[in-house]
């Protein structure tokens, strides 16, 4: 017997301002939202999805999450975020080890979010 099947991945992070939050995924990044529940948001990414929740206690300081979005055009996100003026913690790079081509950035609570394409696609 084989187990069952999930249907979608929603990965939830935490934000103590959810507004400015929505903002920059709703606006700046451009995801649509999925679902509005009041304290969470989720956004459709592809076939998944994130959702941040309003939480007194969020991070200041995340550390150890990636959040990656992947995309055959990498320098079209770089050119469109940085015309508006988003800052990169890394500029578009190929990166030999994994045969990958990708930047940094960071949303407003401070994830770090890369933005890559693979040279092998899954």
């Amino acid at each position: 017997m084989f187990p069952p099947t999930f249907d979608y991945p929603i990965t939830f992070l935490y934000t103590d301002d959810l507004g400015q939050t929505a903002h920059f995924y709703e606006r700046v990044l451009n995801l649509p939202l999925a679902r509005d529940q009041g304290t969470c948001r989720i956004y459709r990414v592809g076939t998944g999805y994130v959702g941040f929740c309003q939480r007194a206690d969020a991070p200041r300081q995340p550390a150890g999450i990636i959040f990656t979005l992947v995309t055959q055009d990498v320098d079209g996100w770089f050119l469109y975020l940085s015309g508006r003026g988003i800052p990169f913690d890394m500029l578009p790079v190929y990166n030999k080890t994994y045969r990958i081509y990708h930047c940094f950035l960071r949303d407003p609570n401070g994830y770090l979010i890369e933005i890559q394409r693979f040279d092998d696609p899954l």
